[in-house]
């Protein structure tokens, strides 16, 4: 006589840990990340004063006052004026418009573009993998900065031109790093079951081998942020960039402002400050987030 047990089924989910919120994944990122998330809350201070500059201030940032000329800080004028009589504190805020477009617009433009050039070159292979790490070998053997002047002075000042210059160099460094992710997933067993169960290329580079680049891709874009509205500051300091009367926080450093370093010493201080400000929150929150993505940094 046979007995039946009942058998216990435990479904595969049960097993795995539950899957976190996004608002329970931004908790824990301020939790064990302090100061990444000090550094997310200096950009989205920056995001609002930029997006909210004409509502924030009462002066025109291009319109200048002549009897206000190198006015002190005060009341009416919190961080002073400039040459012209023009309010600094406007010209800031709106500066943050200039330097959160190139800086977004030539990171996201570089660090996609060397993804997928890195994903291309490491899933063809062969002769296109060569033709491209040499033509990466090449910009890399220029520092990102003086490659970026190069390619200003050739294109002439302008804001589109900057970002160009600035996304340029941002190419083949993000390509190496892709690259390397890339063609660890490319050897994986899932990759090469659905090669072999004849997966078109497009497909297998879609949906299996782009998913698995994202986190160091996030990773270098965060990165390229700081350095590209540092790059922008640099250039527009060296009349490669924006033109007056553009309100550029490299700009604004320029010119008058050290000639009146000691008569207004607020002119360069201020802007200065602003652009310490940007690149240090960029840099501490891509920090965080490379130390929460990365598997191998990740802790807590």
């Amino acid at each position: 006589m046979s007995v039946q047990y009942p058998l216990a089924q435990v479904t595969a989910s049960e097993s795995l840990a539950p899957r976190l919120t996004f608002g329970e994944e931004v908790v824990k990122f301020i939790r064990t990340k302090p100061l990444g998330a000090a550094g997310a809350l200096v950009v989205l201070a920056m995001l609002f004063v930029a997006v909210f500059a004409a509502a924030l201030t009462r002066y025109d940032p291009y319109q200048g006052d002549y009897a206000l000329q190198f006015a002190r800080p005060s009341a009416e004028h919190w961080l002073g004026t400039d040459e012209f009589g023009r309010d600094l504190l406007t010209r800031i805020m709106y500066g943050a418009r200039i330097a959160l477009f190139v800086g977004f617009t030539a990171s996201f433009s570089g660090c996609t573009l060397g993804a997928l050039l890195g994903v291309l070159s490491a899933y063809w292979g062969g002769t296109v993998d060569l033709l491209l790490e040499r033509l990466m070998d090449i910009l890399l053997a220029f520092p990102q900065l003086i490659l970026a002047l190069a390619i200003a002075s050739i294109l002439g000042p302008a804001v589109q031109n900057v970002v160009v210059a600035i996304a340029i160099p941002v190419i083949p460094r993000v390509a190496r790093v892709v690259r390397a992710t890339a063609l660890s997933v490319k050897e994986h067993q899932y990759v090469e079951a659905v090669q072999a169960l004849g997966a078109s290329r497009r497909r297998v580079v879609l949906q299996h081998i782009i998913p698995n680049i994202m986190a160091p891709y996030l990773i270098m874009l965060t990165a390229q942020l700081g350095a590209a509205i540092l790059a922008e500051a640099a250039l527009s300091y060296l009349g490669l960039g924006t033109a007056e009367p553009t309100p550029s926080w490299g700009l604004m450093l320029s010119g008058s402002a050290s000639s009146y370093a000691e008569k207004a010493p607020w002119i360069a201080l201020f802007p200065g400050i602003a652009i310490s400000l940007g690149v240090f929150g960029f840099n501490l929150f891509g920090d965080s987030l490379r130390d929460a993505l990365d598997p191998k940094l990740r802790r807590g």
